[in-house]
């Protein structure tokens, strides 16, 4: 009886330290599989991480480039640049806004490479906008693009952009005669995308325009004195900032008493009876 309970008993031990090897096993499945879960958690979380930062990198500037090119066959004086800009004319009534510019060098002339580096997320699909570009040295305008190179969104290919010379001569300026362009009207400034234009004959008749209407008259040139008769002028209806501009400029011609000339800068200023600039105009 006594070998049978010992027995018993022993079987007992050893079955309880196999239910403890077992019960140990499944705890340890179970925190390995707990480890493997939560590793495989924080990979799946750190993947996807890692590719929306590489999705959010800084956005990539968009580009322009081309040519700057006139007709004239003739090479630039050293010192020379050409400076593009690419502006928003949206607004008809109110200065263009500029997006971007570059100045560089213009070489020898004709065609000048250009390149243009701009935000396209300053482009919205519904504005207009535009490229222009001048030659300079130092003060003195050289060439200016007359005619209008629109710009849009997702233009391929490089971007020609005609420049025509300004004033039409080499020499210096002395005389008021010619086709000025106003760059100050009644110390206000001008609305850039709508041009006022004076243009004097050598027989003393004006024409031009306000930047709403055309009109014609008369000048009266005596050594640095200078006068206007009434204007005719066309009657049509403009936005209230361009007829405001236009009425401040026939009032600066009937006040002129004289003018003045940079000759360097090629400018003809505009003074009434007190020496007082009143209008201000670069060449054409």
């Amino acid at each position: 009886m006594v070998a049978m309970f010992v027995c018993s008993t022993y079987s007992s031990a050893v079955r309880g330290q196999g239910n403890i090897r077992k019960s140990r096993t499944v705890s340890d499945r179970n925190s390995i599989t707990r480890r493997i879960f939560v590793g495989a958690s924080i990979a799946a979380i750190a993947i996807p991480a890692g590719r929306a930062g590489a999705q959010s990198g800084t956005a990539q500037s968009g580009t322009i480039s081309g040519h700057v090119v006139y007709r004239e066959r003739m090479a630039l004086p050293p010192g020379a640049v050409v400076n593009v800009r690419l502006v928003d004319v949206s607004l008809a009534d109110a200065p263009s806004r500029t997006l971007a510019e570059t100045t560089v060098s213009a070489g020898t002339g004709s065609p000048i490479a250009y390149r243009l580096e701009y935000d396209p997320g300053e482009i919205k699909d519904r504005a207009r906008y535009a490229l222009q570009a001048r030659i300079t040295i130092g003060d003195q305008l050289l060439f200016i693009n007359d005619t209008h190179h629109p710009f849009e969104s997702g233009n391929s290919g490089e971007m020609e952009i005609q420049v025509v010379r300004a004033g039409g001569s080499d020499g210096a300026i002395q005389s008021p005669t010619g086709k000025w362009l106003a760059e100050d009207i009644q110390g206000g400034g001008v609305i850039d995308r709508i041009q006022t234009v004076l243009e004097i004959s050598e027989d003393g008749a004006v024409s031009g325009s306000g930047g709403c209407n055309r009109f014609a008259g008369k000048a009266t040139i005596s050594g640095d004195t200078i006068s206007f008769s009434p204007l005719v002028s066309t009657e049509m209806a403009c936005s209230p900032a361009v007829m405001d501009q236009e009425q401040k400029f026939h009032a600066a011609l009937v006040a002129t008493k004289a003018f003045r000339i940079h000759p360097l800068e090629r400018k003809l200023v505009l003074l009434d009876g007190a020496g007082k600039a009143i209008a201000r105009f670069s060449a054409m």
